[in-house]
């Protein structure tokens, strides 16, 4: 069994690859972990989340989590689960709550929200599945299920469920069919910014 740090170590350059795959603008490795702010918010989280799970490194962990927040201008729960090559480009704004689970490979876009919409305890921020992207300012809200290779369009809201494969765009976010014809390559730049 792997050693925890080398578990780390191992996620900390998936999402430095992952940063420099998905952005265009990346020229150097140095530069994207030097000047990502997406990807720091990211490294800490991975730290707050080792945290999280031990009861008496909580207060620690949301303390760490703040600090975070300040130096990125990305808040993620330390108890949020991330999957492994997460990416958050730009990251302004980007919130994700506590009980929120992110798959692979996901990527998210400036002022998205995962988010609650009850103050209940218990499961009550969004799941995604592996290879979802979320536009810039959508908001996903509440304990619901969002599947692989969901694309979610710029400043939608999305309150239910969206099943894996789909688009949904709009305010309340709808599905809506995918062609050729209206994505091409499932590419279109206007869906996300």
């Amino acid at each position: 069994m792997a050693h925890p740090f080398h578990r780390l170590a191992v996620e900390l350059r998936e999402d430095l690859q992952a940063a420099r795959e998905r952005d265009p603008a990346a020229r150097t490795r140095a530069e994207v972990a030097l000047g990502y702010p997406g990807l720091h918010a990211i490294w800490m989280h991975r730290l707050t989340h080792r945290m999280w799970r031990r009861p008496w490194l909580k207060l620690p962990a949301r303390i760490a989590s703040q600090v975070a927040r300040f130096m990125t201008g990305v808040e993620i729960h330390p108890g949020a689960r991330l999957g492994r090559r997460l990416f958050i480009d730009h990251g302004m704004g980007v919130v994700i709550g506590e009980t929120t689970e992110v798959g692979d490979d996901v990527t998210l876009f400036q002022g998205v929200t995962l988010g609650g919409r009850s103050m209940s305890t218990g499961k009550r921020h969004p799941t995604l599945g592996d290879r979802v992207v979320v536009g810039a300012g959508a908001k996903v809200l509440g304990p619901l299920t969002i599947g692989d290779d969901v694309q979610i369009g710029a400043n939608a809201v999305v309150v239910k469920d969206g099943p894996a494969g789909s688009v949904m765009v709009g305010v309340p976010a709808r599905q809506r069919k995918v062609t050729a014809d209206l994505f091409g390559a499932m590419d279109d730049p206007a869906l996300y910014i």
